[in-house]
Formats: structure tokens, C-alpha cells, sequence
């Protein structure tokens, strides 16, 4: 079963920047390739791909004054950057 078939939501295409936040990466401006209501795929370069598992903080830039800092998770890796799932804050 490919990684795509275990998807519970389904993924567009949409280009926009996003500000994230870590301690290992510190504070990066990247864009987007495609979203889901599970998560955001972000590109980077391969110098700046953090391990899964890692933590970060996102901001969407440009689209509304005041968006929301949003918690989110690695949990995919690719060449071209990296799969990040929202984290529910309780």
C-alpha cells in the first residue's frame, strides 16, 4: 500500500508562504506546494529538512493581518521538503 492510499484527506494544490519556527531550523520563510484539512507540505531545501518527529511553529504570511501560529509535526520527508501534520492544541 503506497503512503498515498493511507491519506484521510485529500490533499490541492496551493502556493503560498509560510513563516516556521524551530530551534534546529530557526526562522524560515518557505512556500507551500500542496494542503489538506491534515496538514500543509512545505519546500525546503535539503540542508534544512528536519528529522520526523520535529516540532514546529507556522504562520501563513501575507493572506491576513493577524493569522494564527499554528503546531505542526513532521511526518513525512521528501527531497523537495517536507509533509507537516497540524497539531490540535487541548
Amino acid at each position: 500500500m503506497s503512503s498515498k492510499d493511507k491519506r484521510r484527506h485529500v490533499r490541492t494544490s496551493f502556493a503560498c508562504r509560510i513563516k516556521i519556527t524551530h530551534d534546529s531550523v530557526g526562522e524560515l520563510l518557505v512556500k507551500t506546494r500542496d494542503i489538506s484539512d491534515g496538514g500543509v507540505f512545505v519546500v525546503l531545501e535539503p540542508e534544512q529538512i528536519p528529522p520526523v518527529g520535529t516540532r514546529l511553529r507556522g504562520q501563513v504570511q501575507g493572506l491576513m493581518d493577524d493569522a494564527p501560529v499554528l503546531q505542526l509535526e513532521v511526518v513525512r520527508v521528501e527531497p523537495a521538503g517536507v509533509g507537516l501534520r497540524f497539531i490540535q492544541e487541548d
